[in-house]
């Protein structure tokens, strides 16, 4: 299974089964390191993590459940004239 490409600051995913560009359901694997504060009661809460691995094993759109037929496209711009 390839991993799926992250979108970033100039693209974003699209479905291309039907165009959906808003939701997915992502699955990922990740490699972490989190700080863990156990309160007097036990109970433990999270104050610092750190990821040192991630990867996107699938992606697929809440739409057409659709299963890794994403692609990645380009953001639109903000279309404001200067």
């Amino acid at each position: 299974m390839m991993p799926v490409p992250r979108p970033n600051e100039g693209s974003r995913w699209r479905c291309t089964m039907c165009g959906n560009l808003t939701r997915f359901d992502v699955t990922r694997s990740s490699k972490v390191v989190e700080y863990v504060h156990l309160d007097l009661a036990g109970e433990p809460r999270v104050e610092e993590r750190e990821v040192l691995s991630e990867t996107i094993e699938s992606v697929r759109c809440r739409w057409c459940n659709a299963v890794d037929q994403v692609e990645l496209v380009d953001r639109p711009s903000s279309g404001a004239q200067v």
